[in-house]
């Protein structure tokens, strides 16, 4: 039941040493406001290395990076290796643990930006080609039309897709794109859609200036029939995208007679190595902060049990009062218990509402940015802070038994003839 009385003695009793009181729940508050502002920080950071990976973080590219350098099966060294459609078949027939393989070219060769012109506008733009399931593995949505789909591969359609970037730079604004059409190398493909990466940071930016065309429709048009220019992969629910690497890696150099130790004819990247190693460096750095903040939030707990202590050493005579009049040491310790936990309770949601304040003015000075985006992207969840008051909570129960103890084991005469 609610005891007003009871509250109303709390509140009187911190009151009437408003500083002592002030500066013991500054030192908690402070603790409380550093761990919050130290993980919104640190998730802010979070968000923008991992919001880079989109929402996939197992896909694998392998490409051809140089030349042989070892002879190996009768084969001199100096060889150019090419990927082939016959290899993407190999791998799905031989490899179980692969979901996805495709074969990606693009019109010039990797990275080769192409004069792409629409009416009386034009840019340098990649030309790559995609499939159905790139959307899925690069974060792609549309915002106007749709994405290259199975069938466009199948029959070679002359289509294309724009990122948003590319869009804005080749059509007026507002304009509609859909059925215009847009010049690659001399060769008209169709505008079925433009789409924007959900993805962030400089790859995101990037993505958004492709112009994406089925990758069929390339290989035949830019006379790239016999040969892939990279390859990417994703491992099936359940298994790991290193062991699809390496399997993959280790067939790949069995068919193109690849010595083992000839480590650098083919390049690979593997985001779930990446992705992992991301996630482990954040999470040194959120405990490294709830290191920092837990050792202030000890430090301004002790002190609540410090004062504790001098507040039942001032309160000997009405302590031993109470008992006199039958109070139960149940009693006194609940009310020693009541007062430390109201201290480290309000003391501790200030601490959050502070800390929750300064991150959305962090967030707010730090709009428009460039250099500080991560912070536009500072957030504390809701349950680390609930997490972080409950911890506060029962460490101010705990710093409290001591003194509530001592206040229980008062001898009422000894404390009646105390001056």
């Amino acid at each position: 039941m609610w005891d007003y009385d009871n509250w109303q003695e709390i509140y009187a009793t911190l009151r009437k040493h408003k500083l002592r009181t002030g500066l013991t729940a500054f030192g908690v508050m402070w603790g409380v406001f550093m761990l919050v502002v130290l993980l919104g920080v640190g998730n802010g950071l979070r968000n923008e290395a991992l919001g880079g990976f989109g929402t996939t973080t197992n896909t694998v590219y392998i490409w051809v990076a140089a030349a042989t350098q070892i002879p190996h099966e009768g084969l001199d060294r100096n060889r150019w290796v090419r990927f082939r459609p016959q290899d993407r078949e190999a791998i799905k027939a031989r490899i179980p643990e692969v979901d996805l393989a495709l074969g990606i070219n693009e019109v010039g060769g990797w990275a080769s930006a192409q004069y792409v012109v629409h009416g009386d506008k034009s840019g340098a733009f990649i030309a790559r080609g995609a499939h159905a399931e790139v959307a899925r593995m690069q974060s792609f949505e549309p915002v106007m039309g749709r994405f290259i789909n199975a069938r466009d591969n199948e029959e070679k359609r002359k289509v294309a897709v724009l990122g948003t970037r590319a869009y804005e730079n080749l059509f007026e604004p507002n304009e509609d794109p859909l059925g215009a059409s847009i010049e690659i190398g001399g060769i008209y493909f169709q505008v079925v859609g433009v789409f924007q990466p959900m993805a962030t940071g400089d790859n995101a930016l990037q993505d958004a200036e492709l112009v994406l065309i089925p990758n069929e429709t390339l290989r035949a048009t830019f006379n790239q029939g016999d040969y892939y220019g990279h390859m990417r992969l994703t491992p099936k629910p359940g298994y790991s995208s290193v062991l699809v690497e390496q399997k993959v890696m280790a067939l790949l150099r069995e068919r193109h007679k690849v010595h083992p130790q000839d480590t650098g004819v083919y390049g690979s990247f593997n985001t779930e190595t990446v992705f992992q190693q991301v996630q482990g460096l954040f999470n040194g750095i959120a405990g490294f902060s709830w290191f920092v903040a837990l050792g202030t939030i000890l430090a301004g707990v002790i002190g609540v049990g410090n004062i504790m202590l001098i507040t039942v050493k001032e309160r000997t005579r009405e302590i031993g009062l109470r008992k006199a009049l039958g109070a139960t040491a149940g009693s006194i310790v609940r009310m020693v218990v009541q007062e430390a936990v109201v201290i480290t309770a309000v003391s501790g949601y200030l601490g959050l509402v502070l800390g929750v304040l300064a991150l959305e003015a962090i967030k707010s000075a730090a709009a428009g940015t460039p250099d500080t985006h991560f912070l536009t992207l500072a957030e504390i969840d809701f349950d680390t802070a609930l997490v972080a008051i409950g911890v506060l909570v029962v460490a101010g129960f705990f710093a409290s038994l001591l003194p509530a103890s001592k206040a229980a084991k008062v001898d009422p005469i000894i404390a009646l003839q105390d001056e």
